[in-house]
């Protein structure tokens, strides 16, 4: 069960009117299908996180790794209890426009009770690109009005709350996304971005990626993973990427979903400076290339607890453009995903509320459509030899 916010004042929520999305499991007819898992009646602060895992493990995909066996451990598990957890959040707009605070607070809770006891390190980050977004200047995770049960309640807050305890922080990229650098191997301890010059043909992309210290002293590159200046090496494995996008239209591209969330790794001004700017390859399918170039997500976390159906009316969602949903899903397949949440959560909905639905549907692959760029996204990661699909014959959805 799900609410339309039709309006609200002194940040309290008012007049909802209920919006039933039944999800459905899905068999998929092959047996190499992409898997899907989708928790519905959550509002992120509550144990929603908790049923995703025991929906994983229950399907064989524990989310911890161990070499402990159990429901939700074992060796093919995702998050070994010594990792350093990159959680990709979207931060360039407040309200109902960014990630989900309740649903990062959660994420971040489950990691820290890892079974084999936590003993690695949490990141939070995003680059609102120092540019456009809420205020005009590029992205916060410190807005005064956020994504949550208790409005108040900013990413910073949440982070907050943890590293009394733990090794837990954030970084906004925004802070150097102009800033060029070299690797922490070539001798460059200063926190950047690392700018391939070359372009990529396919999509006329140029790579770029932060690489940065954190303050408790890993230093991070989002493509090598952890250095190690003891052996002047990387430890590629240690660092994990959970990425947390918020399911919206886009006034440009149609929808932002796991893929369209990855415009928040490279330096769009390193890049326009270029003549090369990455936002303007996203339709090309930019967004796979940076994927399949840097760093695939080890798991994509769909936030579709509040997600804005008026066609292109995002990235922007305030409160009164929302529509509750109440549902999370999860996938190691950033094309799958973002397949099945623009068909089966933002579509509905937006035809629900009386709207076309030309932009959203991933089934629309005219030029520069939303279904062309995704399926350019995920040729760009099949190059690399990823094996992800838009294909429904080939998604499996399990439901809880």
């Amino acid at each position: 069960m799900g609410y339309i916010y039709l309006g609200y004042s002194d940040e309290s929520i008012q007049d909802l009117i209920p919006v039933n999305l039944k999800i459905k499991p899905i068999k998929a007819a092959v047996d190499d299908a992409s898997e899907i898992f989708v928790v519905t009646g959550t509002n992120g602060a509550d144990n929603g996180v908790d049923r995703l895992i025991d929906l994983m493990g229950d399907n064989g995909q524990p989310f911890y790794k161990s070499s402990k066996e159990n429901v939700a451990q074992g060796s093919d598990g995702f998050i070994a209890s010594n990792d350093v957890v990159l959680i990709k959040v979207n931060s360039q707009w407040g309200e109902r426009g960014g990630t989900n605070t309740d649903l990062v607070s959660s994420i971040i809770r489950v990691i820290l009770d890892h079974p084999d006891g936590w003993k690695g390190e949490i990141i939070v980050a995003d680059n609102g690109q120092a540019q456009y977004g809420g205020a005009g200047r590029g992205g916060s995770l410190d807005w005064p009005l956020n994504n949550a049960v208790n409005k108040g309640q900013s990413i910073q807050d949440v982070v907050d709350m943890y590293a009394a305890h733990t090794k837990v922080s954030t970084y906004l990229w925004d802070e150097i996304t102009s800033n060029v650098v070299q690797e922490f191997a070539e001798g460059d301890a200063e926190d950047g971005y690392v700018v391939k010059t070359m372009v990529i043909s396919t999509t006329g992309t140029i790579v770029s990626y932060p690489k940065f210290t954190t303050k408790y002293g890993s230093q991070v590159s989002l493509k090598w993973g952890i250095y190690r200046p003891e052996i002047d090496d990387y430890d590629v494995d240690k660092l994990k990427v959970i990425n947390v996008p918020v399911l919206k239209t886009h006034m440009i591209f149609g929808v932002t979903g796991a893929i369209k969330n990855y415009m928040g790794v490279p330096s769009d001004k390193l890049t326009a400076g270029l003549g090369y700017r990455a936002h303007h390859t996203v339709d090309k399918g930019g967004m796979g290339t940076l994927m399949a170039q840097t760093r695939v997500p080890t798991l994509n976390i769909i936030d579709a607890i509040h997600i804005n159906a008026i066609p292109k009316d995002g990235p922007k969602t305030p409160y009164t453009n929302a529509t509750e949903t109440d549902i999370v899903a999860a996938s190691t397949d950033p094309v799958a995903i973002d397949y099945w949440a623009s068909k089966n959560i933002l579509c509905r909905v937006c035809e629900e509320k009386g709207y076309g639905i030309s932009t959203l549907d991933p089934d629309n692959t005219a030029e520069k459509e939303f279904g062309y760029w995704l399926r350019a996204s995920m040729d760009e990661l099949n190059s690399e030899g990823w094996g992800f699909t838009r294909d429904p014959a080939r998604i499996t959805v399990y439901v809880d």
